[in-house]
């Protein structure tokens, strides 16, 4: 049995990269391997063609009520696609903080 590689936790302030938005996880895991398009995912969702395509293009963020239309069209959990949210949005709020000086801004 091949053994399980782990990798070492990171905090999230501590990385240097984004966290993937959840517009960018809609596209590449959702959209694309079931090789649906933007119109008709929000045709099946009950929403504007301009939401779902903001979503995609990381000018909109994912609602409570459009994490819970996504996971019940694609079976997952509207904890899912909040906690994508989450995580890139309080990334870029520490680092814009960060990078301002607005704030002391301290590691734990």
């Amino acid at each position: 049995m091949a053994k399980k590689r782990e990798y070492p936790y990171v905090p999230l302030f501590e990385r240097e990269i984004s966290p993937v938005h959840p517009g960018e996880v809609l596209l590449e895991e959702f959209l694309k391997p079931l090789n649906m398009s933007q119109t008709e995912l929000a045709k099946k969702l009950g929403v504007s063609y301009r939401t779902v395509n903001e979503i995609v293009n990381e000018k909109r963020s994912i609602s409570p009520e459009m994490a819970i239309k996504l996971s019940a069209f694609f079976k997952t959990t509207p904890q899912f696609w909040m906690n994508l949210q989450r995580d890139y949005d309080l990334w870029r709020t520490y680092k814009k903080l960060e990078r301002n000086s607005k704030i002391p801004v301290k590691r734990t």
